[in-house]
């Protein structure tokens, strides 16, 4: 930083004493001025003259009020105004104390609105520019006469000029600060939605196969003394679900830990063709499951996108661990999966008696997955905001007669990205 930017930055920092300097610099211009002869024989000559004392003490007071140009604008411009009225009717030859009104309606065309500097400054160059035609020299369209009018002119314009930047400049600030909150709160909002999409990828993974690994460790610890074929069958669909947890949540993890953000995931995500696969899963651990298909699409059909087919899978999954664990151990659930136009229908209804409580009082389904009366769970939320994030519907509910019902409809060509549900 050069030594003129540090000074220059010392005098903003105290505006007060740039006024002085700047009200100092002008009484030396206006006093030096003074000191011209412009009335000579030849025109204006540099020959050394006196100036008046009404004409001294009018300049000193010009000059001082440019001190105040800032807290008072206004009224520092009517103040020089009416000091360079004085020395215009009284001034023979007239000393340039114009030049400080040329500095105040600056001041004011720069600190105020067009407006206001339109007014202010045509009455300022009317009044004084007058005055010199009536009371200065002859003929009235006299040089010195018509250099009021210049100067308080440019004065003026220049005022309204720095104030159109610095308004322009304030704009771009602001419309950059407010893109950088924009920015900001985008970043979180796509946060808030990263963290929700895992929260739902990790329940769904957790509570199913946990579910299925406590059915299957009791049924082995009931029959462990009396048939220990049946419980080594028991404990080794513990093994297989424990791994398959592992494995599902090994390839959530490995996403989380990829860099960047990848178009496709190293690991495929599950979906309907692995329907089958989730319903023997469940029939290992005691369920009765029926599954019913009808979304074999035509061949010019679009195929599901990976956000809708997953969203299924998750739909179906879900609805089953809540037949596994709130149904009854009588329980027998039936899936259905339609494909109706543009739309998939999933259907899981199960004919339990289980006390288990699956749905809020508000039919949010924020009371899913307790089995103890208390609500608190997250499964049928869960559900309900994958099949809203795609536009979908969703109606769960106590069926008539008992049993629970769970309905959603996912529009298979979907707008939202997949990246938002992908695993």
């Amino acid at each position: 930083m050069s030594t003129f930017q540090r000074a220059r930055r010392r005098l903003r920092a105290h505006p007060f004493a740039l006024d002085a300097a700047l009200a100092a610099g002008v009484l030396v211009c206006i006093v030096a001025g003074s000191l011209v002869e412009p009335h000579g024989p030849d025109g204006v000559t540099w020959a050394l003259r006196t100036p008046d004392a009404l004409s001294l003490v009018l300049m000193v007071l010009g000059a001082a009020a440019l001190v105040l140009r800032r807290r008072a604008p206004l009224a520092v411009l009517a103040f020089t105004g009416g000091v360079s009225l004085v020395e215009s009717v009284t001034g023979d030859p007239r000393a340039p104390v114009a030049m400080c009104v040329v500095v105040a309606l600056y001041t004011v065309a720069s600190a105020t609105d067009r407006p206001t500097t339109w007014r202010v400054g045509l009455l300022t160059m009317t009044v004084l520019t007058g005055a010199a035609m009536i009371a200065g020299p002859l003929p009235w369209y006299a040089q010195e006469n018509l250099a009021i009018l210049a100067w308080t002119g440019i004065g003026a314009t220049a005022g309204d000029a720095v104030r159109s930047r610095r308004a322009f400049v304030q704009a771009i600030r602001e419309r950059a600060e407010r893109a950088e909150r924009t920015r900001e709160e985008e970043a979180r909002r796509r946060v808030a939605e990263e963290r929700l999409r895992i929260a739902r990828d990790l329940h769904d993974v957790v509570a199913h196969h946990i579910a299925l690994v406590n059915v299957q460790a009791g049924v082995a610890a009931h029959v462990m003394d009396k048939r220990p074929d049946q419980a080594k069958e028991a404990l080794a669909h513990v093994r297989e679900a424990s791994r398959s947890a592992l494995g599902e949540l090994r390839a959530t993890v490995g996403l989380l830990r990829q860099s960047g953000d990848p178009e496709a995931p190293t690991e495929p995500a599950p979906g309907l063709d692995r329907l089958d696969d989730l319903a023997g899963t469940f029939r290992n651990a005691g369920l009765r499951v029926l599954v019913a298909r009808e979304d074999q699409r035509p061949d010019h059909a679009p195929a599901l996108p990976a956000a809708v087919d997953l969203a299924a899978y998750r739909v179906v999954q879900e609805a089953l661990t809540n037949v596994q664990k709130h149904a009854g151990a009588e329980a027998k659930a039936e899936v259905s999966v339609v494909r109706v136009g543009p739309h998939l229908e999933i259907t899981v209804l199960d004919d339990g008696t289980g006390t288990g409580r699956r749905e809020a009082p508000d039919g949010t389904g924020t009371g899913t997955d307790t089995g103890n009366g208390k609500g608190g769970g997250h499964g049928l939320l869960g559900m309900r905001e994958r099949v809203t994030a795609l536009r979908g519907t969703l109606t769960t509910g106590p069926r008539y007669g008992g049993g629970f019902r769970v309905h959603a409809i996912l529009p298979v060509e979907t707008h939202t990205s997949a990246a938002q549900d992908g695993p």
